[in-house]
């Protein structure tokens, strides 16, 4: 591991390389984002340090400048793919950059608050046409830094997504609804959601655009309600996330936000990042990563009352009850191996955890999934750290008495492998340790779980830690609907998004689109990480005005409808003026 000046350069606050989600050589813009450092050598004995170059380092992204980070180190992202290292370095910021940069935020939003909504919206549609203008830049540049493919992953999935959230929270700027205005003419007492003050947005590794802290819906709901953005890149693709960062400063700068609206940073140490957490001067979290990561960062900022919004693992259960099993087991065989290996596994929603009911059918479907797993080829994780986490999670699995039906090893080679995996235990014994067997193992692995009886696939969900999704597959002809009537109530109240019939790994961009659900899948089950304009009231604060006069009130509140807002007055919703 490369070392800077004597200090290591590869931790990160929170470690993010065991849950979900720079071409070498690429010439940065000149004179804008380089500074020079020494380097040397980890050693291997005390003594043993040997300087071997000068080395430049990327610029961090503070009050409206790219300038030199006050860096403890530096390090280098990792070509999945080929496990080389990177050619571009990256400063792991003192408190000295958290505190400039919290300082900087504070007064952009001095500055914000004075803009009207639209100022904002046009900063949005800017953002996402300079993003689409530099696409394939974008898009190799995430390619060399997670081995997520640039087509069609990246270039017609990803970065579409990516621009289409920030255009539909635009609109929701624009039309001003997700503020909720409410009105008492009889009290003189008038209220809406507002926005809350700066935000810290730790990204996750799986989703480098979409999902990215300087680009994707965290960013994205916390700019469109009127906050700034301190975005912490995942050190996975911090390559990806500052050409993502110029775009956005660019785009700032176009429409007049205030310096300091957007800030990068790349990496920090633990300490610093609950510093942050619980400095005043920040109103609140978004973070998307490990339990064990999110949950030192939750402690920090519940410490002083700081509201955090989590992204922390999930399972995605899955229920096939036996009609359905007898209709197309072994289509659903194949639609489960897909869903399971899709992207290595490496989303939020993959299916860690499927529940049949014993037969020979479900025999049937559990080799079919077997010799599907066994065929397929393995996909490239995001790190050798990735790899570990999983191997690890595995062997947690196997030692709580599931049974490795395929897979479960490390495969060889350069670029981080791991052999496609599939676990199964009975019901009774995932009953015995349901504790550990809903562990989650991010990858390309999942755990069957074979029940005796309906009432012990009951016993099995009433068990369940809180999740994003969770699936029941039934028959067309009514024969599972008492099955059925049985487990979605047990499944609704421990998941978020709650579907029939169909796998739960596709997250659409809509507004009635729910990805969160009760803990420790996200740690407030009242909000969405996906979905405009739903998603920006995770950034907001309700903002009452009592008795105040007429002329001081917020345009969506006065008497004369702004435009065309809809408002609830006196108990009725309209879109008149008083």
């Amino acid at each position: 591991m490369a070392r800077v000046d004597g200090i290591a350069g590869t931790c990160s606050f929170p470690p993010r390389v065991d849950d979900e989600q720079s071409q070498a050589g690429l010439e940065p813009p000149v004179g804008k984002v380089y500074f020079v450092h020494k380097v040397i050598i980890a050693p291997s004995a005390p003594g043993n340090q040997k300087l071997i170059h000068t080395m430049s380092t990327h610029k961090v992204l503070i009050a409206g400048a790219w300038r030199a980070a006050d860096s403890s180190g530096s390090f280098q992202a990792l070509n999945p793919a080929t496990g080389e290292s990177l050619a571009d370095h990256y400063p792991i910021s003192n408190w000295a950059d958290c505190d400039a940069a919290l300082s900087a935020a504070q007064q952009a939003f001095e500055g914000l608050r004075q803009l009207a909504p639209q100022v904002m919206a046009d900063f949005l549609d800017a953002y996402a046409v300079r993003i689409e203008a530099r696409a394939g830049e974008i898009t190799e540049l995430a390619n060399h830094e997670t081995a997520l493919a640039v087509e069609p992953r990246l270039a017609s999935i990803e970065l579409p997504r990516t621009t289409s959230q920030m255009r539909q929270a635009a609109t929701a700027c624009r039309e001003g609804h997700w503020t909720h205005p409410v009105i008492d003419t009889a009290a003189g007492i008038r209220t809406q959601f507002g926005p809350i003050g700066p935000v810290c947005v730790f990204g996750p590794n799986n989703f480098p655009l979409a999902f990215g802290s300087v680009s994707g819906g965290d960013f994205v709901a916390a700019i469109a309600a009127g906050n700034p953005v301190i975005a912490k890149a995942h050190p996975l693709h911090p390559g990806t996330s500052r050409l993502l960062a110029e775009e956005a400063q660019a785009a700032a700068k176009s429409v007049g936000l205030p310096a300091g609206t957007v800030q990068l940073l790349y990496d920090m140490s633990h300490a610093d990042g609950e510093r942050l957490a619980q400095d005043h001067r920040l109103a609140a979290i978004a973070f998307t990563g490990s339990r064990h990561g999110g949950l030192k960062l939750k402690a920090a900022a519940d410490a002083v009352g700081k509201p955090i919004f989590l992204e922390l693992g999930s399972i995605n259960p899955v229920v096939i009850l036996p009609g359905a099993l007898a209709e197309k087991g072994e289509a659903l065989a194949d639609e489960f191996t897909g869903s399971c290996l899709m992207g290595t596994g490496q989303f939020c929603t993959s299916p860690g955890m499927l529940v049949l009911q014993a037969g020979e059918r479900a025999e049937a479907f559990v080799n079919k999934t077997v010799k599907g797993f066994a065929a397929a080829p393995s996909g490239v994780l995001f790190s050798e750290s990735g790899r570990e986490s999983l191997a690890t999670s595995v062997q947690r699995l196997h030692q709580a008495g599931a049974q490795i039906l395929t897979g479960g090893t490390a495969e060889a080679g350069d670029a981080p492998r791991y052999t496609n995996t599939v676990l199964r235990v009975s019901g009774a014994d995932f009953l015995a340790s349901s504790t550990a067997l809903q562990g989650e193992a991010f990858g390309n692995a999942t755990l069957i779980v074979m029940t005796e009886n309906q009432a012990e696939t009951s016993q099995v969900l009433n068990t369940l830690e809180g999740n994003l999704t969770g699936c029941i597959y039934s028959a067309t002809d009514g024969s599972d609907d008492p099955a059925y009537d049985e487990l979605a109530p047990i499944m609704r109240q421990r998941v978020g998004r709650l579907l029939n019939d169909k796998m739960p790994t596709g997250v659409a961009v809509s507004p009635a689109m729910n990805h969160g659900g009760p803990f420790p899948a996200t740690a407030q089950a009242g909000f969405s990480a996906v979905g405009i304009p739903g998603a920006l009231l995770r950034f907001a604060m309700l903002q009452c005005y009592d008795n105040v006069r007429p002329e001081r009130l917020p345009l969506g509140l006065r008497d004369q409808n702004p435009g065309e807002l809809w408002r609830q007055v006196d108990g009725r919703w309209t879109q008149s003026s008083l």
